[in-house]
C-alpha cells in the first residue's frame, strides 16, 4: 500500500478524543500520525497502520 505525506486517513478505532481521521507527517517503518480532532500526534509502526487502516478521505 502506497502513503503519502499530507494524506488523511481513516482508521478502524477512533482515537480517545473521538475523532478517527489522522493526517500522516511521517512514512517509513514507523509512521507519525496527527490526529485531526485534537492535534495529539503518535508513532506508529507501518504493519499497524497497514492492519487497520479504513480508507483515504479528502
Amino acid at each position: 500500500m502506497v502513503f503519502n505525506i499530507g494524506e488523511i486517513i481513516k482508521m478502524k478505532k477512533p482515537h480517545p478524543c473521538g475523532a478517527n481521521k489522522w493526517e500522516i507527517l511521517r512514512v517509513g517503518m514507523d509512521f507519525r500520525l496527527k490526529c485531526r480532532g485534537c492535534g495529539h500526534q503518535v508513532m506508529v509502526s507501518r504493519k499497524l497502520v497497514e492492519k487497520n487502516f479504513r480508507g483515504f478521505l479528502e
